[in-house]
C-alpha cells in the first residue's frame, strides 16, 4: 500500500514535459470570419498574385446515336429472331471497326400486342389477357458510341442504309485526354505570368522570383489575399489557339492525320447494305465546338 501511494505521488509531481499527453488535432491559425488572419510565408515581402484564366474551343471527339429495328410475328421467338436477323449484318459491319473506334451495344425487347375492343364510350382498348394476345412485337436496338469522330459519317450512313425503323439524332460530347489538359494548363500558367509582368510594368516595378505556383488557383482566392496587391484580371479569360492540336479518341495529334480505313465487309452469308447504298445515305456531320477552360495561380515577389 505504501509503495502504491509513493508511485501515485511521484506521477503527480512529474513535470508536464515528462508526463505522457494525448495527441490533439491541429487547429487552424484562424477561423472563418476572424478579423485578422495570419499571412502565409510568401506574403512576408511585397508580392503580386496573378491568376491565369484561359479558354479554347475544341471539336467534340465523341458521338452517340441509336437505331431500332422492329419485327412482328405470332410467335415471340420468331419475332425476336426476325429482329435479330435485321441487325446481324449491321452488328458485324460495325464490330469490325474495333471497340476503340466504335462501341456497339445491341438489345432486343419483346412485348405482346393484344386484341382490341371498343368500350361503352367507343374508345378502343387493349384486351390485356394472356389468351387475347394477337401478335408479338420485337424491337432490336443498336446503341453506338463513336470514339473516333473521323468514321462518324460512314457509320451513320451504314446504319441508315440498313433500313431501320427509327434513328435518333447524333449526340456529341468532348472527352479531353491528358495531353490536351496538360497543354491547356500550361497555357493558364503562361497567362498568369503575362498578366503579372504587364501589371508590374504598368506599376513601375518588375517581377522577382516565383513564390508559389498553384495549379488549382486556390492560393489566389483565399481570405489571406483579401486587400493585398493582387492581379486576377476579373473573370475575363484569355482565348488561346488550339488549331495546332486535334482531339481524337485517345490522344492529341497533328492536323491532317489520315482517316482510318473502312472495316472489312461482313461474311458472304450475311446480307448487309452495299457500298452504293452506304454512299447514297452519307450526310455531312460536323462535330460542334466545345469550350474548355482552365486557371492557375502564380505568386511573384516584387523587386
Amino acid at each position: 500500500m505504501h509503495r502504491l501511494t509513493a508511485a501515485l505521488v511521484a506521477m503527480a509531481t512529474l513535470s508536464p514535459l515528462a508526463a505522457p499527453t494525448l495527441a490533439h488535432a491541429q487547429v487552424p491559425p484562424a477561423s472563418i470570419g476572424d478579423r485578422y488572419v495570419p499571412a502565409p510565408w510568401w506574403m512576408r515581402d511585397p508580392v503580386i498574385a496573378s491568376v491565369g484564366q484561359v479558354r479554347t474551343e475544341v471539336p467534340a471527339n465523341r458521338a452517340a446515336f441509336t437505331a431500332s429495328f422492329q419485327a412482328i410475328d405470332r410467335s415471340a421467338a420468331e419475332a425476336a429472331r426476325k429482329a435479330a436477323d435485321q441487325i446481324r449484318a449491321l452488328s458485324q459491319t460495325l464490330g469490325a471497326y474495333g471497340p476503340e473506334v466504335v462501341r456497339v451495344e445491341t438489345t432486343i425487347m419483346t412485348r405482346p400486342i393484344y386484341d382490341q375492343y371498343r368500350d361503352e364510350n367507343g374508345v378502343m382498348r387493349d384486351n390485356t389477357r394472356a389468351d387475347r394476345i394477337a401478335r408479338y412485337q420485337a424491337d432490336a436496338t443498336v446503341s453506338l458510341m463513336i470514339r473516333d469522330i473521323s468514321v462518324l459519317e460512314r457509320v451513320y450512313a451504314t446504319v441508315t442504309a440498313s433500313s431501320p425503323t427509327s434513328v435518333s439524332s447524333v449526340r456529341y460530347n468532348l472527352d479531353p485526354d491528358n495531353a490536351l489538359k496538360t497543354w491547356l494548363h500550361g497555357e493558364a500558367i503562361k497567362d498568369a505570368a503575362r498578366r503579372a509582368r504587364e501589371a508590374a510594368s504598368n506599376a513601375g516595378t518588375s517581377l522577382g522570383r516565383v513564390q508559389v505556383i498553384d495549379p488549382s488557383g486556390r492560393a489566389c482566392e483565399t481570405d489571406v489575399l483579401a486587400g493585398w496587391p493582387s492581379y486576377g484580371g476579373g473573370e475575363i479569360a484569355t482565348t488561346v489557339d488550339s488549331s495546332d492540336v486535334v482531339v481524337t479518341g485517345s490522344r492529341v495529334t497533328a492536323r491532317g492525320a489520315p482517316a482510318p480505313a473502312p472495316p472489312a465487309p461482313p461474311r458472304p452469308d450475311v446480307i448487309g447494305p452495299t457500298e452504293v447504298e452506304i454512299e447514297a445515305a452519307r450526310l455531312a456531320l460536323q462535330p460542334p465546338l466545345r469550350e474548355l477552360t482552365d486557371r492557375a495561380c502564380v505568386v511573384y515577389a516584387l523587386n
